[in-house]
């Protein structure tokens, strides 16, 4: 199972998608990519593989960054699932 995780500006916690393969993992991350580039307020509406009746529409313009993760059971170090961080330079 593949999570697509989405950074939205202002808001603490990622909204998440899954699908089941990793193709439509990677389309959805194109198709989020593209609207993110396209700079136009559009509406993505996303619906979920893994809880179908979870559905997600967002305002392509507030999307901050995307990312893809692999669910294999397995439990990461510290407990914690990865996401997404911030590297400041001094």
């Amino acid at each position: 199972m593949f999570t697509i995780d989405l950074s939205i500006k202002n808001t603490a916690f990622p909204v998440s998608v899954q699908r089941k393969s990793a193709e439509d993992a990677e389309a959805i991350y194109q198709l989020i990519l593209a609207a993110m580039r396209s700079g136009n307020p559009d509406i993505v509406e996303l619906k979920c593989e893994g809880k179908t009746e979870k559905k997600v529409a967002v305002r392509s313009s507030e999307i901050s960054g995307v990312q893809i993760v692999q669910k294999d059971g397995a439990t990461t170090s510290g407990g914690r699932p990865p996401g997404f961080f911030a590297v400041t330079a001094e």
